[in-house]
């Protein structure tokens, strides 16, 4: 097993990977930018390296300043995490070169699934149903018209080498078309660096539906059962359940074949995840893999019982996979809301800033990923979650309900605004609640301005008790955890009784 694990990332997932290597007993080191210099996985780690100043493509995003303070720090491996330089396959193949072993699948695996296009066509010659669309990229708006007469509109323009709801547009009239693939090819030059895009059938009422699926390097390969993604804004999933409402048994089985067959077919090694979309009468199609672990993997985690970072790990030190396909149940239901830095009152526009005061949930069933702390800062260089907040029930009545108690234990105060309102919203809907819902969902149901949730703001420090326990907290979180293993870093003071008395006026006010 490894000794030293260098963390090429920030955030709750940095910090997820550092409790993976405190398990498992291995050192794990962090890297930060400027702006992430007092922030949590800097705290955390046993080690931490600056890499660069606070935008990404000066810091996270340099593979010689990561492979570097990988070096410089001893470490035999490197973590990716999400994000940033996980699905990078230039990054993936500098790691070994230099001697190091990369937690997650080979190069070439990346590169054969990275290209949406070409992905299409392996997933087709191994016999993994994919969505009606062009064979191949198109170049002209003229290209764009002829399939979408063949295929019939609407239909969906898609970046080749997209991903995250980027470089994506419907195209529902064909006067749509031109400006459509302007703004296809400006998103994905600028987000990827490769304008090219296909044409795919748009799939009425579809269902987001993703498989988790792990092997080792001697070819065992097994699905840990499906995720339900199809809560989202922009593409951008905000809620995620594992099983899904919408599911049957012989689905579940039938959905799990192939999305071992699919990562066989690339010879994967490691945590990925088949996404699929479903139309109404249960039809599934292949839309794409991720070569790395899913923001989302902790529902996986709490109905199976297996812990995938460390089996991440494992795998990549050599080791078989710590379990079989026999030993993968699904037990009872999961979900994780994800708690981000922006105002679902105004269309979930981004909304960083300082957290005064954090006061997370607790109790049965209750599990809180976190990437910040009170005192810290959501920075406008980065992506805006704070934390997910996922919980366990025996059924998904009781995990439902769990979620509504702790969504109403969760407390978040400072300059920013979050999205707690609108899954307190989302909790009490009853088209949720029965199931009935699809990607469009918050289109078609939430109306933030017409009243739905009274306020996007956090109304707890209303509540002398509650401001209190959320003082501790933050007193708790800010003030007594100490200073991490850097010599960049610093330990906070312990502030004045003025002070503290100054911030208490300020937040009631």
């Amino acid at each position: 097993m490894f000794k030293r694990i260098l963390i090429a990332n920030r955030g709750e997932i940095a910090v997820r990977v550092i409790r993976a290597c405190r398990e498992l007993g291995i050192e794990a080191v962090a890297v930060f930018s400027e702006a992430d210099r007092g922030a949590l996985h800097v705290r955390e780690a046993d080690l931490a390296i600056p890499i660069g100043p606070a935008p990404a493509a000066e810091s996270y995003l340099r593979i010689e300043r990561v492979i570097e303070a990988a070096k410089q720090a001893g470490a035999e491996a490197v973590h990716p995490g999400y994000g940033f330089l996980a699905e990078n396959a230039t990054f993936a193949r500098a790691v070994t070169d230099a001697g190091l072993v990369f937690i997650g699948p080979s190069a070439n695996a990346m590169e054969k699934m990275g290209d949406k296009v070409e992905a299409r066509k392996l997933m087709q010659a191994a016999g993994v149903p994919v969505t009606p669309g062009s064979p191949d990229t198109l170049e002209t708006p003229e290209q764009v018209r002829e399939y979408a007469r063949k295929l019939g509109l609407p239909v969906l323009l898609k970046a080749a080498g997209g991903g995250g709801g980027k470089g994506m547009r419907l195209i529902e009239r064909e006067e749509e078309i031109a400006d459509a693939v302007r703004r296809v090819v400006s998103e994905a030059t600028a987000s990827f660096g490769d304008g090219r895009f296909y044409l795919e059938k748009f799939v009425r009422r579809p269902r987001h539906i993703e498989v988790q699926i792990f092997a080792d390097s001697d070819g065992r390969t097994v699905h840990l059962g499906e995720r339900e993604c199809s809560i989202q804004r922009r593409h951008q999933k905000l809620v995620e359940e594992s099983p899904s409402p919408f599911v049957t048994e012989r689905m579940r089985e039938r959905m799990g074949e192939i999305a071992v067959r699919a990562a066989r077919a690339v010879n994967y090694v490691g945590a990925g995840t088949i996404e699929f979309l479903a139309d109404a009468d249960r039809n599934f199609y292949f839309m794409e893999m991720n070569t790395r672990i899913q923001v989302e993997h902790p529902v996986t985690e709490m109905v199976t019982g297996f812990d995938l970072v460390k089996a991440q790990i494992e795998v990549a030190a050599g080791r078989p996979l710590p379990f079989t396909q026999e030993q993968i149940v699904q037990r009872g239901w999961a979900i994780e809301c994800r708690v981000y830095a922006e105002d679902p009152l105004h269309d979930f526009v981004a909304a960083p800033g300082r957290v005064t005061l954090l006061r997370a949930p607790e109790g049965p069933g209750v599990r809180h990923d976190c990437g910040i702390y009170g005192g810290g800062e959501i920075s406008s260089f980065y992506d805006a979650l704070l934390s997910k907040l996922i919980v366990w029930g025996k059924d998904r009545p009781e995990a439902i309900a769990r979620m509504r108690r702790a969504l109403g234990e969760f407390s978040v105060a400072g300059t920013l605004a979050t999205n707690l309102s609108f899954h307190r919203w989302l909790m009490d809907n009853q088209r949720f609640i029965e199931g009935d819902f699809d990607t469009h969902f918050l289109q078609q149901e939430y109306r933030p301005l017409d009243g739905s949730p009274a306020s996007s703001a956090d109304h707890s420090l209303d509540d002398p008790a509650r401001l209190a326990a959320m003082l501790a907290a933050a007193w708790s979180a800010q003030y007594v955890s100490g200073a991490v293993g850097s010599a960049d870093a610093t330990t906070p003071r312990k502030p004045s009784a003025w002070k503290m008395a100054g911030r208490i006026e300020a937040l009631k006010s």
